[in-house]
């Protein structure tokens, strides 16, 4: 029977926006205070106790939720922080202590009320890690104990809730089984890989094991309510045909659109689907059946002149707010607000390079990426974190994130800070090459063979996959799909996954085997495949060929002494010791326990250090030159070597000391400013094999009346002017221009010498500016070691609140005032405030000039006026009073 007649229905669907009332009973809260947890072994009597009437769990530890276990010991005091110091090494390990120590009762008593009418109450979920068996008011939820870390859960709770309105919800979590050996392999003795979860925890050669492996309920856990038909799984596709340009009037644009309507009552429930962006809707009339689940196909909808989202540094990624919505009658039964970036990715094969180059709207971006493991080891994911390690990749003017395949799918929070911020993800799913197989690995239980066909449980695995790509396929930053690090997936499983999930659930995006595989890369002319992962010759970058998209190459990355003061004892703050002699350094303890990779004789034509603090601080020198090369010599090689670069690794989730453009408590080390120089869109830089001044373009549009200015100044700070002259180049391609090799050599030869290039446009402001400190003719930098202090004059000014305006200026008659760390500051601390977002770091300022720095933190974490923290190579540390008004 048809609920309303062609006229009714057209009437009524004409009324919505102005007779539609939100139900009272739909809603979504996160259920994450108020939980108690018990180790399994100390619930004398049994667990049907926990539901017996006025049974109390006041004295219960108090549980962190989401979290794990050993998140929950740390913050109640039973444990030392794991990140500091030798403290994880005392930590008691599942391996020795057995499964049950780590096995945990947690409960929640919350209220909620049952509701009235159709309305329908759920509780979801996100992910507990491992295995759970899920209780409500003393009722099992789960018909069989739930495995998976990677797979949500969803209950309707409508019939289970108390009169009273109070409910006890309580989950038994057992740790992964089994939980491995962490005899000091990649992934420990790689059984942990047997489990669908994460490999790291095992330990790796970045971290520490996880001595619970991360057992818990990790991940969000919502009480829902809805009215009869709720909506579930969204799935928002955009097509952007042609080339599109980021200005000027775009052609339109389609969204496809469906969803899952479930109704679980006893009669039939009519309705509609709608779909709202920018006023527009499209929408469909459903009959949804009793105690069914349909998915709902809308029409097309045509956006005109639509507001593309484009990656970082081509253009704004542009957001539209959304939302896909249930009626019945004149009330929203359900809603779902949704984020949607209008944009297609392509991918294409370059024949020049012999390798993959992805296109965003037409367009090829040259990818220039980072790794990054996981925000935080210990599972303490926050939206704030998440949007401030995102944000970091931005300033490093990245545009993509690798996502490795030992740890998880990101979080939806993960994917709207990179969605906010246009960074494009490469998605690994959860194998690696390491623990799955693909080398003869001493430390592996298991041989070659059996190791390849772990997990245990390939249809768990694929009933994850599948989970996890409804959960996230809406986000418009999710570029690729990878079957795993460096090795495929079991062949079952990658069949299905490739031939049969994506292309159902997603088929918009590209689906890699694994992550070096030859569909990104022909390693046909000889180059020398992923990496080098240590410190190299700067000149290397340039010199040496890699795979042509290459997922991973790295080098050192500690942080100064202020970042290695928060977890290394002051007992074990010992410098690494260089000997020449035997080519290697003797290293702490402590450094060696987090992962310390050397830096050898690189610190060495600085000066031998003197001690922990100025070894960080020459270290950074080292940082900044490192990562500025590296990305300028994929750079400067684009489309003719190279379509793409990912670096390893961009982040640390321990306090590791390798790999991370900042540290753990997200202070950010001159790693991250070395790639914000070498990775700005429109660059000019220095080969250092030919001498040839060089400009980089990635950016779509042809730049025309482009000054280019070189000069060097000694290390006095006399100038002297190279050449100047204006020049031109078009999108996306590199250009030389100017060789000056033999004139730079011979004036660097006796004491080095600095080099400044810049770009100006034709109203003088500069475009680019890069300034290179030279050895002399023995690679020392002699001149360095004599320098003249620093006549830098400072102000910082509150420009508005959370925003600090720093001048820099350098009188004429002084000489370069080089490589200037800021911070921010308590005032009476001197503390650095964390994190704060700056515009620019490790700052040089040539004689005559001047610079602004703009430093952006959260104000309301900070009630009083900070100070501004300036120390340079040249210049004692000083502390600057923050004034208020204006930045002139």
């Amino acid at each position: 029977m048809t609920l309303f007649s062609p006229f009714k229905f057209c009437l009524f669907i004409a009324l919505l926006s102005f007779t539609i009332s939100k139900s009272d009973a739909q809603s979504r809260y996160e259920l994450s205070t108020g939980w108690k947890c018990k180790p399994v072994g100390e619930l004398a009597g049994g667990s049907n106790r926990i539901f017996a009437p006025g049974y109390d769990i006041s004295q219960w530890m108090p549980a962190t939720v989401p979290g794990t276990v050993l998140t929950t010991l740390l913050n109640n005091h039973k444990i030392p922080d794991p990140f500091y110091g030798m403290n994880n090494k005392y930590i008691r390990d599942i391996y020795d202590t057995g499964s049950e120590y780590y096995t945990y009762w947690f409960v929640n008593d919350f209220e909620k009320s049952i509701p009235g009418g159709d309305s329908q109450v759920y509780l979801n979920l996100r992910g507990v890690n491992y295995s759970s068996e899920v209780y409500l008011n003393g009722k099992k939820l789960n018909k069989q104990t739930h495995h998976g870390m990677f797979l949500r859960q969803r209950y309707n709770i409508t019939a289970l809730l108390n009169r009273s309105g109070k409910n006890r919800l309580a989950v038994l979590v057992y740790p992964p089984n089994p939980v491995g050996n962490p005899n000091g392999g990649q992934g420990g003795d790689g059984t942990i890989a047997r489990n669908v979860g994460l490999q790291y925890t095992a330990g790796w050669d970045w971290i520490q094991p996880v001595r619970d492996r991360n057992t818990g309920i990790w991940d969000k856990v919502t009480i829902e309510t809805a009215g009869s038909v709720s909506i579930t799984d969204p799935h928002i596709v955009t097509l952007v045909p042609g080339i599109r340009q980021v200005k000027g009037k775009q052609q339109p644009a389609v969204i496809k659109v469906s969803a899952t309507v479930s109704n679980p009552t006893g009669k039939v429930i009519n309705g509609v689907l709608q779909f709202t962006i920018t006023g527009q809707k499209v929408f469909k009339k459903v009959m949804v059946k009793p105690g069914s689940s349909n998915e709902i196909n809308l029409d097309d909808l045509l956006l005109k002149d639509p507001k593309l989202w484009w990656p970082n540094g081509y253009g704004n990624p542009y957001l539209y707010k959304a939302s896909v919505q249930f009626f019945v009658g004149n009330k929203i039964s359900d809603a779902q607000e949704i984020n949607v970036g209008v944009r297609e990715i392509q991918t294409s094969w370059n024949t020049q390079t012999n390798s993959r180059q992805i296109e965003v709207n037409g367009q090829k971006i040259f990818i220039k990426g980072g790794n990054w493991i996981i925000s935080d080891a210990m599972l303490r994911f926050s939206d704030w974190r998440y949007d401030a390690e995102v944000r970091f990749h931005r300033d490093m003017n990245l545009n993509l994130i690798r996502v490795w395949g030992g740890a998880l799918v990101e979080r939806p929070e993960f994917y709207n800070a990179c969605d906010k911020y246009g960074l494009l993800v490469f998605q690994d799913f959860w194998i690696s090459g390491d623990a799955n197989g693909r080398w003869v690995d001493p430390m592996k239980k298991d041989d070659q063979w059996v190791r390849r066909k772990y997990p245990d449980d390939h249809v768990l695995y694929l009933r994850s996959v599948a989970d996890q790509v409804k959960m996230v396929r809406n986000h418009p930053s999710l570029a690729v799909w990878c079957g795993g690090n460096e090795i495929t997936p079991p062949e079952d499983i990658l069949l299905a996954v490739r031939d049969t999930i994506l292309p159902k659930l997603d088929g918009t995006r590209l689906f890699v085997e694994y992550s070096n595989s030859d569909k990104m890369s022909l390693n046909t002319l000889g180059g020398n495949g992923d990496g080098p992962y240590g410190i190299q010759p700067d000149s290397l970058f340039w010199k040496e060929r890699t795979f042509p998209f290459n997922s991973e190459i790295g080098s050192v990355g500690i942080g100064d002494y202020e970042s290695l003061k928060r977890f290394i004892p002051d007992q074990n703050m010992v410098a690494p010791v260089f000997s020449t002699e035997k080519n290697k350094s003797t290293t702490d303890s402590v450094w060696n326990y987090h992962k310390y990779i050397g830096y050898d004789a690189a610190i060495e034509p600085y000066g031998k250090a003197t001690g922990a603090r100025d070894f960080a601080a020459k270290a950074q020198l080292v940082n900044y030159n490192q990562y500025r090369a590296l990305i300028e010599g994929f750079s400067a090689h684009m489309w003719d070597w190279y379509t793409g670069v990912m670096i390893w690794k961009t982040q640390n989730p321990w306090t590791a000391m390798r790999g991370q453009m900042y540290d753990y408590y997200l202070d950010p080390n001159a790693c991250l400013y070395g790639l914000h120089n070498g990775s700005e869109p429109l660059h000019v830089m220095y080969n250092p094999l030919n001498g040839m001044v060089t400009i980089v373009n990635n950016t779509f549009e042809t730049r025309r009346d482009l000054m280019l200015v070189v000069k060097t100044y000694d290390i006095s700070g006399k100038e002297k002017q190279i050449t100047q002259v204006f020049e031109e180049i078009l999108p996306s391609s590199v250009k030389g221009f100017v060789p000056i090799k033999s004139g730079i050599d011979k004036l660097a030869k006796e004491e080095g010498l600095f080099l400044s290039l810049q770009l100006l446009d034709i109203k003088k402001n500069i475009l680019s500016n890069n300034l290179y400190w030279l050895p002399d003719e023995h690679g020392e930098y002699s001149g360095l070691k004599k320098m003249a202090p620093s006549k830098l004059m400072i102000k910082a000014v509150q420009t508005t609140p959370g925003t600090v305006l720093v001048s820099l200026t350098n009188p004429t008659d002084a000489p370069v005032a080089f490589f200037n760390r800021l911070s921010l500051i308590d005032g009476q601390t001197h503390n650095r405030l964390l994190p704060v977002f700056y515009s620019d770091n490790y700052v040089s300022v040539l004689p005559g000039e001047q610079k602004s720095v703009t430093m952006n933190y959260d104000i309301s974490k900070y009630s009083q006026t900070p100070f501004v923290s300036i120390n340079g190579w040249n210049l004692k540390e000083q502390y600057v009073p923050v004034t208020s008004g204006n930045a002139k």
